[in-house]
């Protein structure tokens, strides 16, 4: 909602106010003052409307997904890069159940713009190899899984992995 530079600016005014109040004898209103400095500072780098797209898409709800991904207007201004990872992966997971042409497309770009944690980008890895092997890709997608295969530490995508490698042999 806000842009970057208007958190920051906020978070810093807070802590400015809460200093205040600290010099002052009003110690709970300071520490009250330093949470929500903290809540601006959260905002910075984890993006509310990104944030309330994945509780709708947790849901099963699409239509809200992309109606709180759509007032994201300009998101290579308002959104850091790990940001806009997740933008597009939100995009690619909308967009596979409608056109897999630009779910690819989403995919590839939230892959290259980088996503926070290893099991998200194995994730749009997955996805993006099963999207290539429904287009008869065969060496991309297995790549693109064994890709996958490597940033699942904790071995949660390990039963998606073997069932599209079963597929693929099929191919």
């Amino acid at each position: 909602m806000f842009p970057k530079v208007i958190k920051i600016v906020l978070a810093v005014l807070t802590l400015g106010y809460s200093v205040y109040q600290f010099i002052q004898p009003n110690i709970g209103n300071g520490i009250a003052l330093i949470f929500l400095a903290g809540v601006f500072v959260f905002l910075y780098f984890k993006n509310e409307l990104i944030l309330l797209s994945f509780l709708r898409l947790r849901k099963q709800d699409f239509d809200g997904t992309m109606r709180w991904l759509q007032r994201i207007k300009n998101p290579t201004l308002a959104l850091t890069q790990k940001q806009q990872g997740y933008y597009y992966f939100l995009h690619g997971v909308i967009e596979s159940q409608k056109n897999l042409t630009k779910a690819e497309r989403h995919f590839k770009k939230a892959i290259s713009l980088g996503l926070n944690m290893k099991h998200d980008l194995a994730m749009a890895k997955l996805s993006l190899a099963g999207i290539v092997m429904q287009k008869r890709r065969k060496r991309e997608a297995t790549t693109l899984l064994n890709e996958a295969k490597k940033l699942d530490k904790q071995g949660m995508l390990t039963d998606q992995i073997k069932i599209m490698q079963q597929q693929l042999k099929k191919i």
